[in-house]
């Protein structure tokens, strides 16, 4: 009868339906899109261990350094400058975009203001003073680095202190202590205290970016660089015996 063929032929087609499916599925499934290869960043080398490291050879592999992803836009990345045994190391963030093109850190208005601070210290760049920053290569629009970033260039930091030896070490905004001392709070409550790095005294001021931000700030940071002087010559004036 007529129910009974169709209940047969419903039977027999539903197997016919499902195979077709599972052995076409492979056969359509589209390639791997290009979207879908590594990204650039992915081919980030990780850095050689730095703790031997001489000036030469920090400076060889800081400018060929590709340990984050800075290294894809920069010009050249940038280690520091100024005196190789001196009694002041400036900290800042990171280089700008002169920076990035001249290779010296504080080169801009910032560099401008930053060269008066050391005058105003009866010091100057190059003379007992070294500038460097936490992260050697520019950050993409000049904005601040992040966590990973400053953590990638830390061994390199941390390499310049030991081979400095400064007496006293002034770091330049938040980005500078978080990146040193893992130090997250405000700068107004750290500023006025003396830190320590490695035995070294630590300081802390605003960047002077900032600065040129906020002009009334700038006595502010003056006290600062007065007290930084002050435990400077407490490190250099020897104990007196009893």
């Amino acid at each position: 009868s007529a129910p009974v063929v169709e209940a047969r032929a419903e039977a027999m087609a539903e197997p016919e339906v499902r195979p077709p499916v599972s052995r076409q599925a492979p056969a359509i499934a589209p390639e791997p899109a290009p979207a879908a290869r590594p990204a650039p960043a992915m081919t980030l080398r990780p850095m050689t261990p730095v703790d031997n490291l001489n000036w030469p050879e920090l400076a060889k592999q800081v400018a060929e350094c590709r340990a984050c992803p800075l290294c894809e836009e920069r010009k050249q990345a940038v280690l520091g400058v100024g005196d190789l045994d001196p009694d002041w190391l400036f900290i800042g963030e990171g280089p700008g975009a002169e920076e990035d093109v001249k290779g010296e850190p504080f080169v801009g208005q910032a560099g401008k203001l930053l060269d008066a601070m050391l005058a105003s210290l009866d010091i100057a760049r190059g003379n007992r003073v070294y500038i460097a920053n936490a992260v050697k290569c520019r950050p993409p629009g000049n904005r601040t680095p992040e966590s990973a970033e400053m953590a990638s260039c830390r061994p390199y930091l941390e390499r310049q202190i030991a081979l400095l030896k400064p007496k006293v070490i002034v770091l330049l905004g938040k980005a500078a202590v978080h990146a040193l001392l893992h130090d997250d709070k405000s700068l107004a409550s750290l500023r006025g205290k003396r830190f320590e790095f490695a035995g070294i005294p630590v300081v802390v001021t605003y960047h002077p970016a900032y600065l040129l931000r906020n002009l009334p700030d700038k006595a502010k940071a003056w006290e600062d660089l007065l007290f930084a002087r002050r435990t400077l010559r407490e490190q250099m004036t020897p104990e007196l015996p009893f």
